[in-house]
């Protein structure tokens, strides 16, 4: 099976990840301690809390949400990607089109961050 990556964030500012190495779009992952199982289902309750979020896709590893903005129906690319060895939950929220975001990704992953403490 080929592993799953995240790609990489543009040069733009509407993209943050924590895979990226520059300030700018680097962003701290989350940690779990349950089951990758458990900690999928858990994060998956708490998205769906979120308004306006849709699954697009999904494996054993990795999920991939649309988020869409309530004004201008910009849509977002949300991924997670479960690494089982680290116990770490890496993640991209990116624009899919435009240039800035008025810091719209970070805010929605800090938000989800917040959410998801002690639940994983």
């Amino acid at each position: 099976m080929n592993p799953r990556t995240l790609g990489p964030c543009p040069s733009s500012p509407n993209c943050v990840s924590t895979k990226a190495q520059d300030e700018g779009h680097s962003i701290a992952p989350f940690r779990y301690q349950k089951t990758r199982a458990e900690a999928k289902e858990a994060l998956k309750e708490i998205i769906r809390s979120l308004p306006r979020m849709q699954l697009v896709e999904e494996d054993e590893t990795y999920l991939h949400y649309e988020a869409t903005s309530l004004l201008l129906r910009f849509v977002d690319d949300v991924e997670f990607l479960f690494d089982d060895e680290t116990k770490t939950l890496h993640f991209r929220s990116a624009s899919r089109t435009g240039y800035g975001d008025l810091g719209v990704n970070r805010k929605r992953m800090e938000q989800v961050r917040v959410l998801v403490e002690a639940k994983l």
